[in-house]
């Protein structure tokens, strides 16, 4: 990976993900601190969802810059179809990684207002996905991107 491209896939992680799903949600909890529920289950749920949320996350980025040799940003997508990796499972793995960070905070924070922006934020990425990226994703890649849409469903994974 070239460093221009590992700087702008760095860049879209910190402005968006970032924000999206570290600095909205502890704005919206109304504190920082991670540890409000105490170690127990909503602290073992919590961490365990934002770790594998943040682990999906970075598998995808990587993926779109070693096999599309692009960002996740709309301005800047991949120049490759990427259906390998967790793609191969899930057409949106990215934003269920996002989802599963924000779903952490809830966790960790005890927060409902947290909730209800994770059901907001998931009608959101819903939107944008059928409105704007599949698509534009029909357009650029055709058949192959239709082939892909058959095969492989959109939120909830398949097996093998």
């Amino acid at each position: 990976m070239s460093p221009f491209l590992l700087f702008k896939n760095l860049l879209f992680t910190v402005l968006v993900p970032g924000t999206f799903a570290v600095y909205l949600p502890m704005v919206i909890a109304g504190r920082t601190d991670a540890r409000a529920t105490g170690v127990g289950p909503l602290w073992l749920l919590g961490t365990g969802l934002l770790l594998v949320g943040t682990l999906i996350y970075m598998v995808c980025v990587l993926e779109f810059a070693a096999r599309g040799r692009g960002t996740p940003a709309p301005i800047d997508p991949p120049r490759a179809l990427v259906i390998s990796g967790l793609y191969r499972y899930v057409r949106n793995p990215m934003y269920l990684g996002v989802l599963c960070v924000v779903l952490g905070w809830t966790a960790l924070t005890a927060s409902p207002a947290l909730l209800v922006y994770s059901a907001i934020l998931w009608t959101a990425f819903q939107l944008f996905i059928t409105l704007y990226e599949e698509p534009a994703l029909r357009r650029r890649f055709g058949e192959a991107y239709d082939r892909y849409c058959r095969d492989v469903r959109r939120w909830i994974p398949r097996r093998g």
